[in-house]
């Protein structure tokens, strides 16, 4: 297994679904993690006992990534109780699923501040308080690759964090910091069922080459690696984990 022993990491969203076993993944490598999430407390001390319980050490931090200054106080925070920050994993983010006629502006620029804005700070607190050789690793989407009705403003913004994490793996190569994305496909989490019918679910799942629906640890797994040292050679890529999904 790759380890992180020494290392610190944040994960934002890290309360439930793909974040909640990043969280866990990271931890068990043998990171300390900054366990992020906007207001579920419950959720949030759920995930931190389960690190501490397995020997690990966590950190809850309520912060509204969409917020510049709770973005810093995040940094703050992580550096304050582990003395720095070595990975950074953006993946909080919201969804909106609607017709281009029926998006409001409210709507779209909700999805805006959380999954480009709060994206690119926390790429500029990672650039300005990591040390060489830190991991950032950004979360796109690979419904990006894809014609779904509904999803026009939500894959606005991912194909955003994409061209984001291209460039600047360019400019924080200089600090050898790697800076990739992560594009999981349908993954079987509380976010992905919300609204839809289970009609919908399965038809998704057949999508994919490998016939089902992605599960949150398969995701862990790829970012655990992107973290890792064994991948020190990887930057500016867009990882589809999506089980051949087309």
């Amino acid at each position: 297994m790759p380890s992180l022993a020494g290392k610190v990491a944040i994960v934002t969203g890290a309360s439930r679904g793909i974040g909640r076993a990043i969280a866990l993944k990271l931890a068990s490598n043998g990171a300390s993690v900054t366990v992020n999430y906007a207001g579920n407390t419950a959720k949030a001390q759920e995930v931190v006992a389960e690190i501490t319980q397995q020997g690990g050490q966590a950190l809850p931090v309520q912060a509204d990534i969409s917020q510049v200054a709770e973005i810093k106080r995040l940094f703050d925070q992580t550096i304050e109780k582990f003395g720095k920050v070595d990975i950074l994993i953006n993946n909080a983010g919201i969804v909106i699923y609607q017709p281009i006629t029926e998006v409001t502006e409210s709507d779209f620029d909700q999805l805006v501040a959380v999954n480009i804005k709060g994206t690119y700070f926390a790429c500029q607190q990672a650039a300005q308080r990591m040390a060489e050789g830190g991991r950032i690793i950004n979360f796109s989407s690979s419904t990006t690759a894809m014609m779904l009705p509904t999803y026009s403003a939500y894959v606005a913004t991912k194909g955003a964090v994409e061209q984001i994490t291209r460039v600047l793996a360019k400019e924080l190569g200089t600090k050898k910091i790697t800076v990739n994305a992560v594009s999981p496909g349908p993954t079987d989490t509380e976010l992905f069922r919300d609204g839809k019918t289970e009609e919908q679910i399965n038809r998704l799942a057949q999508m994919a080459a490998l016939g089902k629906l992605g599960d949150a640890q398969e995701i862990a797994d790829v970012v655990a690696f992107l973290a890792s040292d064994e991948a020190r050679w990887i930057t500016g890529q867009n990882i589809r984990v999506n089980g051949g999904i087309a």
